[in-house]
């Protein structure tokens, strides 16, 4: 596939994978193999709050297979509710993981966990300032990605639908109106996405990738549907890069009777 990039890093692979929720260690190692993900998300909380290094050795087997693939680390600061919180932990995890990509979240609601777009903007603005690439996790409101753009932030992640839903694209059009006057800005469809249909689709809008977690941590088989999606990421893209046909609220002949050598009786 051809390079895409997060910030100043050149990239192949569209499909970014979370590595929370995996019933094993080895199954989490396998999926990650098999996603063949260059980019890699983990939970600060998670992470910080297990004396050394994470629970059950599962962030040192991210940090491994990242290592052996040649993938990044995407942090992010997920259960943060306010600016000052989110700001804190990023901090904590430039320290720790020796990087300065953050997935910034702030929630905003408790039942759909929908992203609060006054602290989103408060926090990306301060985080841009602090030397960090931030990408932050927000809704597919083009007002919000404005505001989310004009404090700095080169890539964005709308949502599909709210985490773990399954419910796939909930406003596709909301997101070709994101692409479509956003030209020039990372589009990351993350959270929501169930199926791999789902994120065939999401490519097929002209996003540059997907991220998403749950869809193969919850699976039956997650090495399976994790090599599912990588495929589906690829078909989607690929469809959009050869251009989809026009559609039609009307039937169209597919093969044209005018102007044929024969005569129709």
């Amino acid at each position: 596939m051809e390079p895409w990039h997060i910030g100043n890093t050149p990239l192949t692979s569209r499909f970014l994978l979370g590595t929370a929720g995996y019933p094993s260690p080895q199954v989490l190692r396998d999926a990650i193999i098999a996603s063949g993900s260059q980019v890699l998300t983990l939970g600060l909380k998670r992470t910080l709050a297990v004396p050394g290094g994470g629970d059950n050795g599962f962030v040192d087997i991210i940090r491994t297979t990242a290592r052996e693939q040649g993938a990044h680390l995407l942090p992010n600061t997920a259960g943060c509710r306010s600016a000052r919180e989110a700001i804190t932990l990023a901090h904590m995890a430039r320290e720790l993981l020796g990087t300065h990509w953050v997935k910034l979240e702030v929630v905003g609601d408790e039942q759909t966990l929908q992203p609060d777009p006054f602290e989103l903007v408060d926090a990306a603005r301060q985080l841009v300032s602090d030397g960090f690439e931030v990408l932050p996790y927000c809704t597919d409101d083009l007002v919000t990605c404005q505001r989310l753009v004009d404090a700095g932030c080169r890539v964005l992640m709308p949502w599909g639908a709210p985490i773990g839903s399954g419910l796939g694209l909930l406003n596709p059009w909301a997101l070709r109106t994101l692409r479509a006057r956003l030209p020039n800005t990372t589009l990351i469809v993350d959270a929501g996405l169930g199926a791999p249909s789902h994120a065939t689709a999401a490519m097929e809008l002209g996003v540059d990738a997907v991220l998403l977690n749950s869809a193969v941590s919850q699976s039956g088989d997650p090495v399976r549907m994790a090599t599912a999606f990588r495929h589906a990421v690829q078909a989607g893209r690929t469809g959009f890069e050869a251009g989809l046909m026009p559609t039609s609220d009307v039937a169209v002949a597919t093969t044209p009777v005018g102007g044929q050598p024969f005569l129709l009786l």
